[in-house]
């Protein structure tokens, strides 16, 4: 496990302190746990079995060695259950603390400045994401698809899809027409006035089909829109 702690732990870190704390820790992990950062105390005289603060993406834990060494209090706190954390720059080494919702004050001293700022900071990182969660809501939110809407005028713009079946697009026959010919000898239908507006527009989307996939020529499609014009 301390091989996969190497880079959190490049501030002049105790290793033995270091691989106690984390042979200890492998046993305390929760599910989806990891380890953030570990700070280890370094006291002016020589420390043989020192203090250290545990930060995961869960709580803050303080490990406190007793009894020569032979054994270790922990001590955690959810973030849910922290207000705030502070560092306090002193002459030699950091104070690092932090206050509970419940009135309860913890710190641990001679914490070494560098190490004392990067877990303040990853404090603040996690403290953050608790206050500001990303809900299910947020992402959906972001991944709506705009569906745009066309006006008359722009439906001769939009690319028409693949027509598996012509008969589906083909002028409807009805009481409202007769087949008349034109000068050019294109055979169209004489579009009656009776039709709505609605009708009309459908006829004149049904002819663009019809000439988009080669059905009708463009003479053709341009008489019937010519007539269809004059009477919407």
């Amino acid at each position: 496990m301390i091989d996969n702690l190497k880079k959190f732990l490049n501030e002049e870190q105790d290793p033995k302190a270091i691989e106690k704390i984390t042979s200890k820790l492998n046993d305390l992990l929760m599910k989806n746990e990891e380890i953030g950062y570990i700070a280890v105390q370094k006291k002016p005289a020589i420390t043989v079995f020192p203090d250290s603060v545990v930060v995961t993406n869960k709580r803050i834990i303080i490990c406190q060695p007793k009894n020569l060494g032979l054994t270790m209090n922990f001590t955690d706190f959810t973030w849910d259950e922290i207000e705030g954390t502070f560092v306090k720059e002193n002459i030699l080494g950091s104070e690092f603390s932090f206050s509970t919702k419940t009135q309860i004050q913890v710190s641990i001293d001679y914490i070494p400045k560098i190490q004392a700022r990067k877990i303040f900071t990853y404090a603040k990182e996690q403290l953050d994401i608790l206050k500001n969660p990303v809900t299910d809501n947020a992402v959906s939110e972001e991944v709506k698809v705009q569906v745009p809407e066309f006006s008359a005028e722009e439906v001769e713009e939009v690319e028409t899809e693949e027509v598996i079946n012509y008969a589906e697009i083909m002028p409807a026959v009805s009481n409202y027409a007769e087949p008349i010919e034109e000068n050019t000898g294109a055979s169209i239908e004489k579009i009656s006035g009776e039709l709505t507006q609605n009708e009309l527009f459908a006829k004149l989307q049904n002819y663009k089909k019809l000439l988009d996939n080669g059905l009708i020529l463009q003479g053709e499609y341009d008489s019937y829109k010519k007539e269809i014009l004059s009477l919407m």
